[in-house]
């Protein structure tokens, strides 16, 4: 197992500052993590960065709240992509999935879907927040709607990925569609753990720790 290309090398932090981004995207060439994922500010840098190497720059939607209108999203997404991203982590309309509006759910995720051209697109439906019933429509819109992947986290809110959630996601998308856990890994044994349970990608801070088998102070 490449642990490496299942690492999406992750700096979301506001105070993000350049040499930080310079520092994530040196060490994502030096250990050939699968992508960076940093927020759209980035992505031009980060882009530029990469030039040349395999590591895909990865970018965040309507993040961390996934509140912003669809055409938001859908502009959002354009211009991340016009700036060189090459994968784009969505976030759900949380709170229309609670309120059971699924037809708006899901005509948000299309609008991404469809302004991602052929780039990959992930959509985070913030298991923290939902029930388990909840995190199985959440995923049946998100593959009705044509998104590559179903993500469990922003790790801005209350809880990251756990085991239980990325087993039931895999359980409910099937084989043919990615599931990231992101949020929850904080070591090698933490990482093989959520592979185990059917991730095919880990979003994580502490890609460097998981590498060298050592547990990191924090996972996003």
């Amino acid at each position: 197992m490449k642990l490496n290309k299942y690492i999406d090398h992750t700096l979301l932090k506001a105070d993000a500052q350049q040499e930080q981004i310079e520092r994530l995207i040196e060490e994502a060439k030096e250990y050939d993590f699968a992508s960076v994922c940093v927020n759209p500010t980035w992505v031009a840098f980060a882009a530029e960065g990469l030039k040349g190497t395999d590591v895909k720059v990865c970018t965040v939607i309507g993040f961390p709240l996934g509140a912003t209108s669809s055409a938001t999203k859908a502009f959002e997404t354009q211009d991340a992509i016009q700036n060189g991203a090459d994968e784009i982590d969505m976030v759900m309309n949380i709170g229309a999935l609670k309120s059971q509006n699924l037809v708006l759910v899901e005509d948000d995720i299309r609008a991404v879907v469809e302004a991602s051209g052929d780039k990959l697109v992930k959509v985070i439906i913030e298991t923290c927040l939902l029930t388990d019933d909840e995190k199985v429509l959440a995923c049946q819109l998100a593959k009705a709607a044509g998104a590559d992947f179903v993500k469990t986290s922003t790790g801005f809110s209350t809880g990251g990925a756990t085991v239980a959630d990325v087993a039931l996601m895999r359980q409910t998308v099937g084989e043919d569609m990615g599931v990231k856990a992101s949020g929850g890994a904080r070591s090698y044994e933490d990482a093989k753990s959520f592979i185990e349970a059917g991730a095919n990608r880990i979003g994580a801070s502490s890609g460097i720790a998981i590498m060298k088998g050592e547990v990191a102070s924090s996972d996003y």
